[in-house]
């Protein structure tokens, strides 16, 4: 198969819904990242468009799909030019609710000269993102969509609404358990594509196994670096689930693991790295979009890799969301 066939949309694309949260990010470069108690001064800052929902709507929309946003951001000049910015790149507005009295989220960034990064989120109207909110606005487009995605920085009965509008409407539904809540454990049972990172995918299978009142919660759920753990914890989530588990691993690229315990790993290409944020969310969101077209799932992912690799060469979320155009190049020379 071809980079033109598989990065372009097909006629059969369908919208892309995001539920999810909108920041700003406050970034500040420094030569190294804070410890407990420690100032750091860096020699630059910089605010960007932030929140894991508004950068994978970002990212879908870069790399071709139609794509609406539901959240929320507050009525104030932060919350103004937050819609302003994403209705530029192309992304539906209309379910982002301006809340009078609530400050729009902001997420604090340090980070040190590797891409690594420490990230702090004040929630704002975020937080305000209602059940009733997502269960309106989903009503009103899941006949036209191919993928919902869902983010965890807002409410969880928000992101409960999402997962079971999708459920009962039999689309597919991506849940990105950043951060991954114990309560994401009782929402496995409808069915969505969990993609979370290796500490994600240990809090995850903690809660699971606190939740199994047969089972003993493991003593270590560190799966960093360890394949093994990563498959098995992937597995656990998966048999519940009964759908796939994708797990990323920045560099290493993501395993995919099925409900029938097949495994595959999708290598990622080599990438100069200066900011690792918004990495994860230009998976989520490219991913939704190929899946949206219609790929498979293993060929999404591969191209979601992909992009990620590309996004981390710029500092910020989202000043290195790669286009389709972009991505494809970047699949040719692969």
């Amino acid at each position: 198969m071809t980079s033109d066939s598989v990065i372009r949309p097909s006629a059969g694309s369908k919208l892309v819904v995001v539920v999810g949260a909108i920041n700003a990010d406050l970034v500040v470069a420094a030569d190294h990242l804070p410890r407990a108690g420690e100032t750091v001064v860096g020699p630059r800052f910089e605010r960007h468009g932030g929140g894991k929902g508004a950068n994978a709507a970002v990212a879908a929309a870069r790399a071709g799909a139609a794509v609406r946003l539901v959240g929320a951001v507050g009525d104030d000049d932060i919350g103004r030019s937050s819609i302003e910015e994403l209705r530029a790149d192309g992304i539906d507005v209309s379910d982002i609710a301006v809340l009078s009295g609530e400050a729009t989220g902001v997420a604090l960034i340090v980070v040190d000269p590797r891409g690594e990064n420490q990230i702090a989120v004040g929630a704002g109207a975020n937080a305000a993102v209602s059940a009733n909110q997502v269960s309106r606005a989903l009503s009103a487009v899941l006949g036209r969509a191919g993928c919902v995605l869902i983010s965890t920085e807002i409410p969880e009965a928000a992101v409960a609404a999402a997962i079971e509008a999708a459920a009962s409407a039999r689309i597919g539904c991506i849940l990105n358990p950043a951060p991954a809540s114990p309560g994401i454990i009782k929402l496995l049972d409808k069915g969505p594509l969990l993609t979370p990172n290796a500490t994600e995918l240990g809090a995850l299978v903690a809660a699971l196994e606190q939740n199994n009142s047969n089972a003993h919660p493991s003593q270590n759920n560190d799966v960093h670096g360890d394949t093994r753990a990563v498959t098995e914890g992937a597995r656990k989530l998966a048999a519940v689930s009964g759908a796939p588990v994708v797990v990323t691993m920045g560099g290493e690229g993501a395993l995919v693991v099925t409900p029938e315990g097949h495994t595959e790993h999708a290598p990622a290409p080599t990438a100069v790295v200066k900011d690792t944020t918004g990495a994860g969310d230009t998976f989520n969101g490219v991913l939704a979009a190929r899946l949206a077209a219609g790929d498979q799932l293993s060929t999404a992912v591969r191209i979601a890799i992909v992009a990620a690799s590309i996004s981390v060469g710029q500092v910020g979320a989202r000043a290195g969301m790669p286009s389709a155009a972009m991505i494809e190049a970047q699949l040719r020379q692969q």
